[in-house]
């Protein structure tokens, strides 16, 4: 089924194909980060460096990692920039190779042309032991060295031609040997920028996949702590020496509070005019459905044929589907209706939506726990929890894959309000 993915362009594209030498010096990392080689001759990685070949491999999605604590990455080609992070362990992942090639663009494209880097993501903890050990986490370090310490080699030429200029050096045979093995094997190195300084980065909010997967949410109110793991949150709560918020990503109160936080907000009436809603809807819909004539992705794109099906379900699951439009068809007259008599208690999580005042970085944080808290939306699963995505995709029917595909490759623009 990943197949059709494929063939869809929606798993696998944006991957660098490595082979040949690239693949050789991708082992000399993974040897270099203490990771055993990969068998695979061809492979393909993002832009971090890890490969869906080799995780399928090692049967370890995150072999990159040393710990939870510590991630590393790989660059041998300076076709990664700008590449996608498939399976990022922190939500700023992306953000951050992004800040690596900006700096170091020049540099990667010279040193890969006969080298790789390795790179060692430090955030100044060695390893996590409490789930609160997150709050500590303030900024990330990028640290870089170069396969066959070529900043050694560099280094060790130098001085070799300082000393060949030096007197009568330059007669001596065996200097000659060791200058000419050393181009040889690593070229002219003395001129090049090989010994790059670390980069500091500053983290504020974000998600990562430690302790089974945490939302850190800072400069709001309070700060916010959102536990995908129940026996994580457990653990968390016992901690009483810290300031912060803690939920597990199911209660009820989450919601709440973020409207409260203004981290959130639900405009009933607008998003029911969003494609959105309607994949929503449409996706409530096919879990509702037990039998059908048409093929799913028929029935979606017709109106007419959704309107027969829908019709057919019992009045229950019809009212329960159409809530949104029954709440405001009746609140034009009826204004002191209660959201919650109404409503699916679904819609009511699955309709927020970042608030309007949130900065770009906080709004895509905001959407991915959005996702989380409720999965039914194909294309911002797609978006936003591509692992996910690429878990539930297998599990639907064959033609409600198919329309998901169609929807993910051409999403729709809102209606006019």
């Amino acid at each position: 089924m990943i197949d059709e993915l494929k063939s869809a362009g929606l798993f696998g594209a944006g991957l660098v194909p490595v082979s040949g030498a690239l693949a050789r010096r991708y082992n000399g990392c993974l040897e270099l980060l203490g990771i055993a080689p990969t068998s695979l001759e061809r492979f393909h990685i993002d832009a971090m460096g890890w490969s869906p070949e080799i995780a399928e491999e090692k049967e370890h999605r995150h072999y990159l990692n040393p710990s939870e604590a510590n991630t590393h990455a790989i660059i041998v080609s300076p076709q990664q920039e700008d590449k996608p992070v498939y399976y990022p362990f922190h939500s700023f992942d992306a953000d951050l190779m992004t800040a690596v090639f900006a700096a170091y663009r020049k540099e990667i494209r010279d040193i890969t042309k006969d080298s790789a880097l390795c790179l060692d993501i430090d955030q100044f903890m060695d390893s996590y032991f409490e789930p609160l050990d997150l709050l500590r986490y303030q900024k990330v370090e990028v640290r870089f060295q170069l396969l066959n310490d070529l900043q050694k080699k560099q280094t060790e030429q130098r001085k070799l031609v300082e000393k060949f200029q030096d007197g009568n050096h330059f007669i001596d045979t065996q200097l000659h040997h060791q200058l000419l093995d050393s181009a040889r094997t690593y070229g002219d190195l003395r001129n090049r920028k090989l010994d790059l300084e670390p980069l500091t980065l500053q983290v504020r909010s974000f998600y990562t996949k430690a302790f089974g997967g945490v939302f850190l949410l800072r400069d709001f109110i309070t700060d916010i702590m959102v536990f995908e793991s129940e026996e994580m949150f457990k653990k968390a709560i016992k901690d009483t020496a810290h300031e912060v918020t803690l939920f597990h990503i199911n209660h009820t109160e989450l919601t709440t509070t973020l409207v409260n936080h203004v981290i959130a907000e639900f405009d009933i009436r607008k998003a029911a005019k969003t494609p959105r809603y309607e994949r929503i809807k449409k996706h409530l819909f096919v879990q509702k459905l037990t039998e059908w004539n048409h093929p799913l992705q028929e029935i979606l794109d017709s109106p007419f044929i959704f309107k027969r099906y829908l019709n057919e379900l019992d009045e229950t699951t019809q009212k329960e589907l159409l809530s949104v439009e029954r709440y405001n068809q009746r609140k034009i007259v009826e204004r002191d209706l209660n959201i919650n008599e109404v409503v699916a208690p679904v819609y009511s999580k699955a309709l927020l939506e970042p608030h309007s005042s949130l900065e770009e970085e906080h709004t895509e944080l905001v959407w991915t726990l959005l996702t989380k808290l409720t999965p039914i939306d194909p294309l911002h699963l797609y978006w936003y929890d591509k692992e996910t995505f690429y878990s539930a995709f297998p599990t639907w029917p064959e033609s409600y894959r198919k329309w998901v595909i169609e929807s993910v490759l051409n999403p729709r623009k809102p209606k006019a309000s």
